[in-house]
């Protein structure tokens, strides 16, 4: 059976266990959609905005020295969405009714979370396209991941010219 496949059947059993959730989605750290469960809603758009939303998450824990990004929660009006890490390359994202349990929410994503990083694990590596030629590497995990560009403002001292006195 294909990882993907391993990973729907995931997605199933977890909304079976939780019937307040409204959907499931599991996605590369790229925004790619590897299984889904949502009717309703357009998987490739959530993909993409849960990647975006990792980015920031680990932006955040990288600037705080809070460790390695484990979960968001955003609450709306009418429910709950929470991103749980998956392993290194995948994500998983939980739609909840404003009924869910938040605790319950955190303890069934957290397991389904390292479920799908164990299958995701055991899936094969990629050989490279071209014999001979290696496979590029995964960047090291104690880099700060890519995205949102800091800007560190410059000090400025005190102004010298014709109009400053200087």
């Amino acid at each position: 059976m294909a990882v993907e496949a391993e990973v729907l059947n995931e997605l199933h059993r977890l909304r079976t266990r939780m019937p307040q959730l409204t959907g499931a989605l599991a996605a590369s750290v790229d925004g790619f959609v590897l299984a889904q469960d949502m009717p309703g809603v357009q998987p490739e758009g959530l993909a993409a905005l849960t990647a975006a939303a990792l980015g920031v998450g680990r932006r955040m824990v990288d600037l705080t020295a809070r460790g390695d990004f484990r979960e968001l929660l955003v609450r709306g009006a009418g429910g709950y969405v929470a991103t749980y890490a998956a392993g290194p390359s995948a994500v998983l994202t939980l739609l909840a009714d404003d009924r869910a349990n938040v605790g319950r929410l955190h303890l069934e994503g957290r397991r389904s979370g390292a479920h799908i990083a164990a299958l995701m694990a055991a899936r094969p590596t990629p050989q490279p396209a071209y014999p001979g030629v290696p496979a590029v590497p995964p960047p090291p995990r104690n880099q700060p991941s890519g995205g949102l560009p800091v800007r560190v403002p410059r000090q400025l001292g005190p102004q010298r010219g014709p109009e400053h006195g200087g």
